[in-house]
Order: structure tokens, then sequence, then C-alpha cells
């Protein structure tokens, strides 16, 4: 702890101990907090009685002044009128362990300040400030202690401010649309921004970048951004549909607001802040968890080849669903997803939410006779609730339909809520959905079984407390690329989700097109990428839950296929190589099991030469270089489907010149060899 903060902290406590709390504002200008390096500083002040905050990185003001505070219904508002009740400082400095991740060990090394306030008045309502300072950013939460004067009440706004010291450039897309988070990232000056969900990330400078997001959302409304000045931002919480933002009971907690600062687009993604501000596990023995790939009928329905509801055309058939089981046996694949099995399909899209049946089959998908075929042959089967945004149906089944499922050996389950409101009142992403979503992962986590969520609440880090919530969509996905009417995702979309929607967490973007034209199915869309690119968005866009998204008939034979059979979930290390945001990006991930390398390179839709260096390999061990390259004339608009696959020996000191073709990348296996390298 510095000299600096022990003569706050005693400070502080110094007055209270006095009872000196009606002059503390009068001596106690603010209260500063570092980070343990000591390049961020975090000041509080209580001005007028009225909270505010500012932060420092190495001597330059990143966000000036900013206010704190909350409005309530019926009730005089807490955002003034308080006095300093209690300052308290303390640091962590632990090492924890992922079950899974991107990387295996995380370090947690924060100095916090705790200032209690109090309000002036008969009353004397209690809120907390915490703030925890990182070397890589912030984390800050409300707390209401239990009290007499403060029990049931109702949030009607939060005043917490983003004052930025400059307009900064953002990347962004906006909140309170009918597709929720997922439209195509917009660049523009902060200036220019409306109302913009997080993670918002931002650029102050070639060697400053800050991302705005929460940690830790529980039983509270998610954050947006709202401008209110040129270069303020003030969280605006999604609303009730009366308007109202959070319905509390002290003792309550905000979520975390938090701030990640970098000087390189890199260190914002491999910054673990969002999880180290979150609960640790408490599931107790996790052993049971299964980072997976998989397969299944979902890209068919997406061409048009075939459909959710019985008929003709029925994807979810027995014998359909026994082809995937069978090719994810030949070729390793740990999972089959199976969608559109269950009844309520068949009605129109509008109702269909309302008859979905979540324990009752068509009658061409033989449950039993499936599940059995799969376990045969070590094979597990994805399941799919799909809610149509009807959650009230959902709720009403949910046991059911989940014990229905692990009867039948199912542990993975994919939830879906299209739909612009839920049960037609509602946001996806208001207080009534966060405690949804939250009561779907505890009753997951009971049966032991996995999750992945598609239109949901956006990851907040929620994953180190419940590992069973493995991954999410919230972004525009592959999907997109088949049926879109602006022609799908573009070349640029996956240099930008790394520095943006992933620095939330996982994201089940569902890589791995091999057929990129699908002439025939869908003859006005297309995959914006190259063949090498898709392989490299395996490494560059992390899940623990990735699927082999084409369809088996194009994988078959083809040599590229070896990489995503190949390609691990689970890491013990990352690194980001090199990175511009929305340009290019070169990423390296450690097997967790084996001591196997995995690069992934992709470029936006110009060409790029990038020469990079494998120092991040062992010292003193040669490795053999299994590389999937776009051939020398490819291109993603006329040659996609040209690949080279080639393979070198390298080493710790080697460096290897990347040729990237536009809208292209490249993917890399290395492996070391039994013999030790030529000295």
């Amino acid at each position: 702890m510095s000299d600096r903060i022990v003569f706050h902290a005693i400070f502080a406590t110094f007055c209270v101990f006095l009872g000196a709390c009606g002059q503390t504002q009068k001596n106690i200008d603010s209260l500063d907090v570092a980070s343990p390096d000591g390049s961020l500083v975090v000041r509080f002040l209580l001005e007028d009685g009225k909270p505010r905050y500012a932060v420092d990185y190495k001597g330059r003001a990143i966000i000036d002044t900013s206010r704190l505070g909350f409005s309530l219904q019926a009730a005089r508002a807490l955002h003034s009128g308080f006095v300093l009740a209690a300052a308290d400082y303390s640091s962590v400095d632990e090492q924890w362990t992922q079950p899974w991740g991107e990387v295996e060990t995380i370090r947690n090394h924060y100095n916090e300040l705790r200032v209690s306030l109090r309000e002036l008045g008969n009353d004397g309502r209690l809120m907390n400030i915490v703030f925890r300072v990182y070397d890589d950013g912030l984390g800050f939460r409300y707390e209401w202690p239990q009290q007499a004067h403060l029990k049931d009440f109702v949030i009607t706004d939060e005043h917490t401010e983003f004052a930025l010291a400059g307009d900064f450039k953002a990347w962004w897309v906006p909140a309170y649309e009918k597709s929720r988070y997922e439209y195509l990232y917009s660049e523009s000056p902060v200036s220019n921004l409306d109302v913009v969900h997080t993670p918002l990330t931002l650029q102050a400078d070639d060697a400053l970048y800050l991302s705005i997001h929460e940690a830790a959302l529980t039983d509270f409304a998610s954050m947006t951004l709202l401008r209110s000045g040129d270069n303020v931002l003030e969280s605006d919480l999604v609303p009730w549909s009366d308007g109202t933002r959070v319905r509390a009971e002290a003792p309550h907690v905000s979520p975390w607001r938090t701030v990640q600062v970098a000087e390189t687009p890199g260190d914002l993604l491999t910054s673990y802040l969002i999880l180290n501000l979150n609960e640790p596990n408490v599931l107790g023995d996790v052993s049971w968890l299964r980072p997976s790939k998989y397969v299944g009928v979902w890209w068919a329905m997406h061409l048009r080849i075939k459909t959710w509801a019985a008929g003709p055309n029925h994807g979810a058939t027995s014998e359909n669903v026994k082809r995937y089981i069978d090719f994810a046996a030949r070729h390793g694949i740990d999972a089959v997803l199976v969608e559109g099995w269950n009844t309520g399909w068949e009605k129109d899209r509008e109702i269909q939410g309302k008859h979905f049946d979540f324990t009752r089959a068509y009658p061409a998908f033989d449950i039993d006779a499936v599940t059995r075929y799969a376990s045969e042959r070590d094979v597990r089967i994805i399941g799919h609730h799909e809610t149509r945004a009807v959650v009230a149906n959902y709720e009403n089944q949910l046991q059911q339909a989940l014990d229905f499922y692990r009867e039948h050996g199912v542990d993975t389950i994919k939830t879906g809520y299209v739909g612009a409101r839920v049960d037609d009142t509602e946001w996806h992403h208001g207080q009534f959905m966060v405690q949804h979503y939250r009561k779907v992962v505890e009753e997951a986590a009971e049966r032991q079984m996995m999750l992945v969520v598609h239109e949901p609440i956006k990851d907040t880090g929620i994953r180190r407390t419940y590992p069973n919530m493995m991954s999410r969509e919230g972004a525009r996905g592959q999907e997109f690329n088949a049926w879109s009417r602006d022609g799908g995702n573009p070349p640029e979309h996956t240099t930008i989700l790394p520095f943006t929607r992933m620095l939330a967490g996982p994201f089940d973007f569902t890589p791995g097109i091999f057929d990129l034209l699908f002439e025939d199915a869908r003859p006005d869309n297309r995959v914006n990428t190259t063949l090498a690119k898709q392989l490299a968005l395996y490494v560059v866009l992390y899940s623990p839950l990735q699927m082999a998204a084409d369809l088996p008939e194009n994988y078959e034979g083809h040599p590229a296929f070896r990489f995503i059979v190949d390609v691990p979930v689970d890491w013990s290390d990352t690194k980001v190589l090199n990175a511009e945001i929305g340009d290019y990006i070169s990423i390296v991930r450690k097997a967790r099991n084996g001591g196997d390398w995995f690069l992934g390179s992709i470029t936006d839709e110009n060409e790029r030469t990038l020469d990079l260096s494998l120092s991040f390999l062992d010292e003193g061990t040669a490795y053999r270089a299994e590389i999937y390259a776009d051939a020398a004339d490819a291109d993603w608009v006329s040659n996609p489907l040209a690949i080279d696959i080639s393979d070198q020996q390298v080493t710790s000191d080697s460096v290897i010149q990347l040729r990237l073709a536009p809208g292209g990348g490249q993917a890399i296996r290395f492996t070391p060899l039994a013999s030790p390298a030529v000295q």
C-alpha cells in the first residue's frame, strides 16, 4: 500500500472517530486509490455532499470529474446530501484457476477503497461505493446495506457518468433496437453517439484504449450508455415495461461499472478484469463440465434446405440426426446439436412461442432411439429450447423440460429468445430477464447441465460464478451470411468483434463454413471470407463450445477439415501478437492439455503481409508448423476457396511471414517434435 493510501486511510478514520462527520466534506476534499503498479489512479470526491469520481492514467486524465448516484421512486434521490461516514482501504493479490477458459490461471490483484456515505437528516440512509483498481482498469459498484429507512426501493434512474477527457473514437452498436445486440459495429467519435450497448470500446490515441462495461450483473437492469454531453456518457438502465429501472430490497448491490485501460488493442483482449470482479465458483466440483466441438442441423435450416417444423424437409428426423451422429463419430466431434425436434414449430411465427412443448417430440424424431444411438457411438446430443421470447410458457415448463433432457442423457442445452420483446412487454435486457436468465443457469446447474444462450443477456463474467454458463450469442453471427438482406457480415466484422463483443466473454459465432457461396440454396447471399479465414476464426473468436457449422458433405474428404478436428476449445494461455481494431488481428493460444500452440490471423477486406516472431514457443524445442494459408491468388470476392496447406519446422527464434488475402486469414498448428531443436 502506498504512503498516500495509508495517509488517506488514517485521516478518514480519524475524522470518523472524532464524530466529525458533519465537517468531513470540509476537511476531506478527495480520497485516492491507485492500481498496484501506480499507473492508474481513481479519485473519489464529495463536493457539497455530492459523490463524484475521476480517473487518471500515468498522470493523464482519462475520465474527468463524473457524477455518481441514483433517483428513486417516491423517495429522495441518493445522489446528494451525503457526508463521509468511513473510508477503508484494502489490497488483494491472489491467483485462481478457471475450470475452462482462454487461460488456465488468472491473477486477481487490486487495491480497494470502500467509501461509506450517510445521508444528512433524520433518516440517515446509507450507501457505500466500492472502488477496485487494477493495473488494467477499475471497477466500482454501489451497495445498500440493510437499514431502517431503506428497505424496499425502486430505482427510476442511475446517474453514473463517464465524463471522457476527449472526443474519443468509439466502436458501438445501438441499444433499444428490435434485433437486440445483433448489429454491425459502427465507428464514430463519442460526440456522435446516442444510446449504445456495452462493452463500448474507445480509442483515445495510438497508445490508449478503453472499454466501458459492467461485471457481475445480478438482479439488476442491464446498463446501456446514453450520451448526455459532448464527451459525457451516462448509465441508462434498461427499464421495466412500467418505466422503472430496478426493484430492490436492501441489502442490495449494483453490478460493477468497469473501465478497462490498455496501451494496445491486444491488451484489452487479454484483460481478465471482468472475470475477477465476479464471485468465485459456487457450484463446487465442476469436473462434469465438458468444453466441446459440435455439429448440427442448424446451418441447413438457415440455408432453407431443411426446416425446423415437421414436413417433407424436416431437419430433426431420427434418420437425419443419426447421419450427423455418424459423421461426428467418424471425426472425433464431441456432440450434435438438434434443433426443431419439439412440437410447436408448425405454428405461425407470431404465436409459436406460446405452443412450444419442451417434452413432446415430433413423430419423426424418436428421442429415445436417437440419444441411445449417440451414446453407443460416444457422441453427445446438445438439446435446444427456443422460446420465441415467450418466457411465461418456458418458465411454466422449465423444470420438467430440463428433467426430460437429463433423463435422456442430454447435458448441454442451447436456448433461444428470438423476438423484439419478451412476453410482448419486457426488454430482453431489463431486470425481469436478468432474473430469468439467471434462474435458467441455476436450474441447469442443479442438474449438472451446461448452457449456450442465444438472444442472451450480455456476458458480464458470471461464468466464473456459474461455470456451466458456457457460451452465448449476443452479436451478429455466421447465420447473417445466409440470409441477411444487407449481404451478410462484411470482412471487417470479425476484426472488430475481438475488441468489442468478445471483451464480454465467449461467443457462439459458429465458424467453419467451407461452401462459402452456396449458390443453389441462397443465391443472393454468401460468406464474405476466404476458406482459410474460416479456419482462423476457431482461434480468434473464443468459445468453449465451437460448432463446425457447415453441412457434413462439405467437410468429407476436404484436407482443410483436419484443422477443425485438431483445434482445441480449451486453452492454458492466450497471446495477441498484433492487432488493429477493424483491420487485422493475430492471436495464439496454447492447448490446455499438451504443448501445441494454435495461431489464427485474419484481415478485413485489405490484403496484408505480417511478420510474426514465434518467441512464444518454448526455447530449445523444434516444432512442426502445419500451415493453412490463403493461396497466392485467393480473394474473398473472386477466389475465396483457394487454400494452400503446407508444413515446416520452426523454433522460438523463427520469424514467419503471413500473407493474408483480401478478406482472408491463416491458421497454424505448432506441434513440438520429439527431438530437441538443432542449436
